[in-house]
């Protein structure tokens, strides 16, 4: 089993569904874990559940539709206990069902926000400090939504995040900095809902994968979860 000790991951949206899972499952490779949630006391439940990995935690929080609120996560990182190795920019919001044209652009620009514009302002902060000392792992989270009109502003903003991915993995080629995007599957979590296809934790060993490449490995990529959800590594 390869080993992540000494490392410490970022995983926004850890404090429940696929994000807690992400964390438990990096922490089953000894990985160090920041916790972030939307509010401080959110992030408890995974970090009591993280507790018998033996690993170290560090809970941090904001609210990425507020820019100040991510500049102070940022901070709240750059002094906590380490650097950060691997940043999962895990955390999304979905928009309401409704007809493509009845879609207020006020919930186009939040999901966009959210989605895309703050996962752009945390790469912004840890990836050239990765790149300095010759070492990270960045892993967007996009989705395979396609078809559903309705929900159009999480679809196109997952869209965005597969091009914002490959553009960053271009800059970062020859570095071994590696930005892939994983699609989690269709889980059953908050957003997701009852009628997903998958339980949460299917969504590992895979979400683990491009965590674990190994150096100068592939970047650019599309990972599924679910496509790894019956092997061992």
């Amino acid at each position: 089993m390869k080993l992540l000790e000494n490392k410490w991951a970022l995983v926004t949206g850890s404090s429940r569904g696929i994000g807690q899972q992400i964390a438990l499952g990096l922490a089953q490779r000894k990985c160090n874990i920041m916790v972030h949630g939307r509010k401080p006391g959110n992030t408890a439940e995974t970090i009591e559940l993280l507790r018998p990995a033996k690993i170290e935690t560090f809970s941090v929080a904001a609210d990425l539709e507020n820019p100040h609120e991510i500049d102070e996560l940022i901070s709240q990182v750059q002094h906590g206990p380490g650097v950060i190795d691997i940043l999962y920019n895990n955390a999304a919001i979905q928009n309401d069902w409704e007809p493509i044209w009845e879609i207020d652009l006020d919930e186009w620009r939040r999901i966009f926000d959210i989605n895309v514009i703050a996962m752009i302002h945390l790469c912004n902060a840890f990836a050239p400090e990765m790149k300095r000392r010759g070492f990270g792992r960045i892993i967007n989270l996009t989705s395979g939504i396609q078809d559903i009109p309705q929900l159009a502003p999480y679809s196109v903003s997952k869209a965005a995040v597969d091009k914002y991915s490959r553009d960053l993995a271009a800059e970062l080629r020859g570095t071994n900095v590696l930005v892939n995007y994983l699609d989690p599957g269709w889980l059953k979590t908050d957003m997701g809902g009852l009628d997903a296809e998958n339980e949460v934790t299917t969504v590992l060993p895979g979400a683990l994968v491009p965590a674990l490449l190994d150096d100068h490995g592939p970047s650019g990529q599309f990972y599924a979860a679910q496509d790894y959800k019956v092997l061992e590594f």
